[in-house]
């Protein structure tokens, strides 16, 4: 039986994933399938199941999703609207407990308990504000003085982080816990003295007491959130480090308070010479203050994780100088629009995207292409957002302002990769899942084989080696491995013109066997220029033929078409009217002009016009095609008539960038649309073996299918329209940041600069993430693999070693540490 089911309360594909376990462990269901999109589960069974039975189901595993029949009405009550929050990002768990799930207020993981991280963002773009010293209710945009007093404002201080009031609120109470562990922990170690001093003061029980009392506000408020975490990991069955601290901190603590109330229930093993009861007061205390230093390291460490994304935060400008009328008003970045005229002058940032209208300069732009070299601009070049202008003023009019800047897109692609999840990570949480039920499961084992065949007082060493089993297993290690290396690896990137969109291409890319490229705009600058216009009719002259290749292409978009329409212009060319433009895919464009049928492109479309080529015709071209040029043929009501020839010089870059990939064993192919003769010739200048020349966008796609088909891991570069649907085919897809968005959006990896060497640096990121991630994997499960054995006492038998759980809660907090530590240092490999 079929049924299919609304489920509410969905936000992301963790979501989907956990309703689709859950419902899948109900008794009698053979499968279960959760749409996240239509907010449905299609579930299959034997026979019919009660929906109540799936809804049970569901408010087990936390009450967090509801499940309802398909066009039921369902009310929901209508929630207040929830405060963004501390600081002004959304915030996410930095294990991906929930995939990419973000929630509205800072606090803790409802999976694994550990703090939500701030994602950093450009908008709204904070601006300085002024306020009066004397009446802080006043605030202003701008300096002056207090309309009430008079006094001069001056600027306000800048809210706080998320992060830094989290780690605020933890160093506060880290400090009061250790104020009050230190006394606790010197009273407990005073036993050790012959001839305690403390004992001619009060007995041992009543210093007990004094412990009780001193271990209050550490449980009870700077660690309260422990247990607070460890019982909704309990509830939700969610199993993660702060179950195992809080069953152990607690054992301890519970079992001391029980000593102290009711002594005489314990055996006299437990006892010590006076008769009271031994306590772990002082153990229970510095372990939940170890951890809590752990977690105000780890605090501090994640603020580094995300240190490029906040170096491009700092280039984002807060202020522009906008022209009108000649007049210049310093104006808030929020107040720019699209089509303002701006004025950048020398050393500032630039505010916004767009062109330069007046002047020239050159232009800063190693903090989103990582290239150190400043590039030369001037009328009609592009500039872009945060990026630093030279020693010369200009004006600008802006085209994209807010969200649209080159520099928040960066960002926000930047901050979607850190919380994507990499295939490597199943691997992790695979493990992670069996983790903590292993460990409480050995805990138990040792406390039974500690009292079986342990020395006397077995209990007491039960007891102690019990609890330290559960403290110094740290599945976090294990969680954190991948994530953190994902997020310092994708800011380094970043950083250095290279913009992934999901941690799958940066595992992937280590991986590629086979790079298929474009030809214009990929391996050539993508700046095409006319470089000569021929005639094959006499009844028709250079010039006419040139105003009927403008004409025609003066409605098309192509780079091709671009050049030809500025060649025009420069021969001040007058340009006719088009009616029913079409553009050919692959093969060129037609058109009507003056009634006349015209047809522009390659060999393709003059048979899709039914022109004839003949062979002088096509001598005459190839002399141009076989010099790497590519030639349009122009032809009227089916007679060819001319052709134009356009040279597009090939990047610098590109021939060290394929000399450097092949060296490392990826093939290089390059599929162009362009003549064979045109394809032959660029490959043959950059030593490239494998090419195909006349492809279709279906050719293209085509090709990466075959190769994927023969086992080969396949990455795809172009910048084109045309490139779209062999970008999204492909494993990784690599588009040229100076190419379309089509291309852009279709790919998982985009290079700013637009050129091959790009690549390098994606393959050399690739690979030192990848080292890392399986350092931060190694680091995590030899450190449990060692540490729990150890703890539950295998070298006592014979070195007679003992771990403390106090020593065990230490290492505990700094293998987090350590894998966060080991993560950080991507910020340092040159790629």
């Amino acid at each position: 039986m079929k049924h299919t089911y609304h489920i509410h309360g969905m936000t992301c594909n963790g979501c989907r994933g956990h309703v689709e376990k859950t419902l899948a462990n109900v008794d009698g269901v053979t499968n279960a399938s959760v749409n996240l999109e239509k907010a449905e589960a299609t579930i299959e069974s034997e026979s019919h199941i009660p929906i109540n039975t799936f809804k049970e189901a569901l408010k087990k595993d936390g009450d967090r999703y509801s499940i309802h029949n398909v066009g039921e009405h369902v009310h929901t009550p209508k929630k207040e609207a929830q405060p963004k929050g501390q600081g002004t990002g959304v915030f996410y768990c930095p294990m991906h407990c929930e995939d990419d799930k973000t929630y509205d207020e800072a606090g803790d993981c409802p999976v694994c308990g550990m703090d939500l991280v701030e994602e950093q963002n450009l908008n709204p773009v904070t601006q300085q504000q002024y306020t009066c010293p004397m009446h802080p209710e006043v605030v202003k945009d701008e300096p002056g003085y207090c309309p009430i007093c008079g006094m001069d404002l001056v600027p306000m201080e800048p809210s706080l982080s998320a992060e830094e009031k989290t780690y605020k609120k933890l160093i506060h109470k880290f400090w009061l816990s250790l104020g009050f562990t230190l006394p606790i922990f010197l009273i407990a170690m005073s036993e050790m003295l012959v001839n305690n001093p403390l004992y001619t003061i009060l007995d041992q029980k009543y210093w007990n007491w004094v412990q009780l009392v001193l271990s209050i506000p550490v449980v009870f408020y700077g660690t309260w959130m422990f247990f607070e975490r460890a019982y909704r990991s309990v509830k939700t069955w969610n199993l993660n480090m702060f179950t195992l601290v809080g069953i152990g901190a607690g054992v301890a603590w519970l079992f001391s308070v029980f000593g102290l109330l009711v002594p005489d229930f314990f055996p006299a093993e437990f006892k010590t010479q006076s008769g009271a009861v031994h306590v772990y007061f002082e153990a229970a205390t510095v372990i939940l203050t170890l951890v809590l230093m752990g977690q105000v390291l780890e605090a501090r460490a994640h603020s580094k994780t995300n240190a490029a994304v906040k170096e491009l935060l700092k280039l984002a400008p807060n202020k522009a100088v906008k022209v009108v009328n000649g007049v210049e008003e310093e104006v808030a970045i929020n107040n720019v629009v699209k089509g303002d005229v701006l004025k950048v002058k020398p050393g500032e940032k630039i505010p916004v995207d767009g062109y330069i209208t007046e002047g020239s300069t050159t232009v800063d732009e190693s903090m989103i292409s990582g290239e150190p070299i400043a590039v030369s601009k001037t009328v009609k070049d592009e500039v872009s957002s945060g990026t630093i202008n030279g020693n010369q003023s200009f004006l600008m009019q802006a085209e994209k302002v807010g969200a649209d800047t080159l520099l928040s897109q960066i960002v926000k692609m930047v901050n979607d990769a850190s919380r994507s999840r990499a295939p490597i990570q199943k691997l992790a949480d695979k493990i992670s899942s069996y983790f903590v039920p292993v460990v409480v499961i050995v805990s138990i084992l040792t406390f039974i084989a500690w009292v079986i065949w342990g020395p006397e007082p077995a209990y007491v060493f039960a007891l102690v080696n019990a609890i330290a089993v559960l403290i110094i297993a740290c599945p976090c290690a294990l969680g954190l491995a991948t994530p953190m290396s994902i997020m310092v690896g994708v800011g380094k990137g970043a950083q250095n013109g290279v913009l992934i969109k999901n941690a799958e291409a940066l595992e992937l890319m280590n991986k590629v066997d086979v790079l298929i490229v474009d030809k214009t705009g990929t391996i050539t600058e993508g700046k095409p220029t006319v470089e000569n216009v021929g005639v094959f009719n006499k009844d028709f002259t250079v010039d006419k033929v040139t105003q009927f290749i403008a004409s025609l292409n003066n409605s098309s978009e192509h780079p091709l078409a671009e050049a030809t329409v500025n060649y025009a212009k420069e021969n001040k060319v007058d340009f006719l009217k088009t009616k029913n433009f079409n553009a050919v895919t692959g093969k060129g464009v037609e058109g009507v002009i003056s009634d006349t049928k015209i047809s522009l492109g390659n060999a393709l479309m003059m048979n899709y016009a039914n022109a004839t080529i003949s062979s002088v015709m096509e001598e005459e071209v190839q002399k141009y095609q076989k010099q790497g040029k590519t030639v349009s043929y122009v032809a009227i009501n089916k007679e060819v008539i001319g052709y134009v020839v356009i040279a597009d010089k090939i990047k610098e870059t590109s021939a060290k960038a394929i000399k450097e990939l092949q060296n490392r064993g990826v093939d290089v192919i390059m599929l162009t649309g362009d003549t064979y003769e045109t394809a032959k010739a660029v490959a043959d200048s950059l030593n490239l073996n494998s090419f195909k020349a006349g492809m279709l966008p279906k050719d293209k796609l085509k090709e990466v299918e075959k190769l994927q088909q023969q086992g080969k891991i396949v990455a795809m570069a172009g910048d084109g329209i045309n490139d779209a649907p062999a970008l999204a085919k492909s494993d990784v897809g690599i588009a040229m940041g100076t190419g379309t968005d089509v291309a852009i959006e279709s790919a998982m990896i985009t290079l700013v600069k637009g050129d091959l060497h790009g690549i390098v640096k994606a393959h050399n990121l690739s690979s030192g993430v990848l080292k890392n991630i399986k350092q931060n994997l190694f680091f995590a499960l030899i450190y449990n693999t060692i540490g729990v054995p150890i703890a539950a006492g295998v070298l006592y038998p014979v070195f007679g070693l003992l771990l403390s759980p106090m020593i065990a809660a230490l290492a505990m907090s700094f293998s987090s540490v350590s894998v966060i530590a080991n993560a950080l240092r991507l910020k340092n490999i040159k790629i």
